[in-house]
């Protein structure tokens, strides 16, 4: 597994852009509207129908109920059917975005993800100034539901691909696939894919009190059993309507499927949104076998888990015996920097975006003679400098006459310690850019490993000036 900074910037929409509806469970009319948001924000979803405008991130951790979509509650607030708007979002190749609303559910429309995308579409989609970030699967990572049969895998693959198989058992439905092989295909191939469900499903909703927003033109009900004239009567009253029909098809009322696999399509448009909640880009594929919101978030919950570990141990594969790209020699002939505060002894990667560089930690440091005596401790501030150095090489290597400049800190954030690092230790740095560097500003996040573990990391922005 590796996660990787790619060539792609990330993306969010140009202006606010709303649309109204009713939610399909509250039945409560409601307001959503999309709104820009800075690069590495994410998604998520903002209540300003309540005190203190709460937010709420499309986080895995946060789902809490997956009974009749994917609810997700932080502090006490809830967000209800979150999958089809995550979907839209998804579908677009959209990264960051305020997703606004005055109900705890968003409207369900007709029950796909349609209007959701022509609302983006409207809104118009800008890159930002920052690459996206990109896990890509090496190997087989599978969850597993025993009860009901539902499984979610995904393996390597060149680009985000996803395959639903449903199989319901029943006459009217029975086997269905679907497959989306590239995310640009969304719009025309699944967007439009609306939500589903069988007559017993209905008859036990209503009792229940839930679907209020329903009608027959935001749900597919597929009859899968007789249609008795109570529940005739009952649907009639349910859905407004003065009579009800079961077509040849078996579906309820004058409803046409926009796809023959409808079902199997709209599965896989409520994988994409759940999945969406892992927080980061998936290069892989996936493949559903009888998905639903529980194994589908389940799967995203292990998903997010095993990045967040990734992220933390993803210490670069480097061979240290291998002659390296930049002795400490060619280090000196491009930072100003000497013993003692010369903090890196080699650079093994070094690319556009991107470094990779090691410094052997000797009892002979001078700092030891002073920095727990007694039991010598690498001080994490120059663990932190030692890292920017690293960076530093990555900045002066996009001037040709690097040893006419300085490179000095502007900004450092989110430091975080994880062991000590003492003699005998071997540090690796690597700091990758987290925003394309403009006018000698660059801006990174900073790596630090010893004995194949996360020693240290910080957010690193730093600038260089021609020294006069």
């Amino acid at each position: 597994m590796a996660i990787v900074n790619t060539e792609t910037k990330q993306k969010t929409i140009k202006q606010d852009v709303s649309l109204s509806g009713v939610g399909l469970h509250t039945g409560k009319n409601v307001t959503l509207t999309f709104k820009p948001a800075v690069a590495n924000f994410g998604l998520a979803f903002k209540r300003v129908d309540l005190e203190g405008n709460p937010v709420i991130e499309a986080d895995a951790s946060y789902v809490t109920n997956t009974q009749r979509g994917t609810c997700l509650e932080k502090n006490g607030v809830i967000i209800q059917t979150s999958e089809h708007v995550l979907a839209a979002l998804v579908g677009m190749d959209i990264d960051n975005v305020i997703i606004e609303l005055n109900a705890s559910e968003p409207p369900i429309m007709d029950g796909s993800s349609k209007f959701f995308v022509e609302a983006l579409e409207k809104a118009g989609i800008v890159e930002l100034d920052a690459f996206r970030e990109e896990y890509v699967v090496t190997d087989v990572i599978s969850y597993a539901d025993e009860e009901s049969g539902s499984e979610l895998l995904v393996m390597p693959s060149k680009e985000y691909q996803v395959t639903t198989m449903v199989d319901f058992g029943t006459k009217v439905l029975g086997t269905q696939n679907a497959t989306l092989n590239t995310i640009s295909d969304f719009k025309t191939d699944i967007s439009n894919s609306r939500t589903f469900s069988f007559l017993h499903e209905i008859e036990m909703l209503l009792e229940n009190g839930l679907i209020k927003g329903g009608d027959l033109n935001n749900a597919i009900v597929y009859v899968d059993k007789e249609l008795s004239p109570k529940t005739m009567e009952k649907l009639k009253v349910a859905f407004k309507k003065d009579t009800i029909a079961v077509k040849p098809n078996g579906i309820l009322d004058n409803l046409t499927l926009h796809h023959p696999n409808e079902a199997a399509r709209h599965k896989l448009l409520d994988v994409l949104g759940d999945l969406a909640l892992i927080g980061t880009h998936i290069r892989g594929k996936v493949i559903a076998n009888k998905p639903g919101h529980f194994v589908n978030t389940q799967f995203a919950k292990k998903m997010s888990k095993i990045i967040k570990n990734e992220k933390r141990n993803n210490v670069p594969n480097i061979d240290l015996n291998q002659t390296p790209l930049m002795d400490v020699n060619q280090i000196m002939n491009m930072l100003p920097h000497r013993q003692p505060f010369l903090l890196i002894d080699k650079i093994f990667e070094l690319s556009d975006s991107h470094v990779v560089g090691m410094k052997n930690v000797t009892m002979n440091e001078q700092f030891f003679a002073g920095h727990f005596p007694g039991s010598p401790v690498m001080p994490g501030v120059l663990i932190v400098e030692a890292m920017a150095q690293t960076g530093g090489i990555l900045v002066l290597s996009t001037v040709p006459d690097p040893e006419n400049y300085l490179t000095l800190f502007m900004k450092i954030d989110n430091v975080k310690f994880k062991q000590k690092v003492v003699p005998g230790d071997t540090l690796i740095f690597k700091c990758t850019l987290i925003t394309p560097i403009r006018r000698g500003i660059c801006h990174m996040q900073g790596y630090a490993y010893a004995n194949g573990k996360l020693c240290a990391e910080a957010e690193l922005m730093a600038q260089i000036v021609k020294v006069k």
